[in-house]
């Protein structure tokens, strides 16, 4: 088996060398063997790393990611763990959503706005409340 330079792993799958390093201080990816001083990682980290990278295009925090790989019993099954996971997340983005369409609905209310002052806009709002 070849092992991979942090380097290696850090082209591989687009990240920086010291993300990789943080993501060891932070227990998201393994401590690699060292050799004369520099890691060698395994090459399963890709797969490791590939997950990471799905949970982030997800949306999920990185303690929300730590939680995918540790807050689980050892033999819980991933679907059982992203399930749990996506299904908090779910509500986080709907109340996201809903946020945004509230922003919408009046950003598209200032376009229609006609007022001569900001006075007569601030009146004109507080009225509509």
């Amino acid at each position: 088996m070849k092992y991979l330079s942090v380097g290696e792993v850090a082209q591989r799958v687009g990240l920086r060398t010291s993300a990789l390093r943080y993501y060891e201080s932070i227990g998201l990816i393994a401590p690699p063997k060292r050799v004369s001083g520099q890691r060698r990682y395994n090459p399963d980290v890709l797969k490791t790393l590939a997950v990471i990278r799905t949970a982030q295009q997800a949306g999920f925090t990185i303690a929300e990611i730590h939680a995918l790989f540790h807050d689980f019993p050892i033999d819980a099954p991933p679907s059982e763990r992203w399930q749990g996971l996506a299904q908090q997340k779910i509500g986080e983005m709907e109340a996201v959503i809903e946020r945004a369409q509230r922003m919408k609905d009046l950003l598209q209310s200032i376009l229609r706005c006609e007022c001569v002052s900001l006075n007569e806009c601030a009146e004109r709002m507080e009225a509509s409340k």
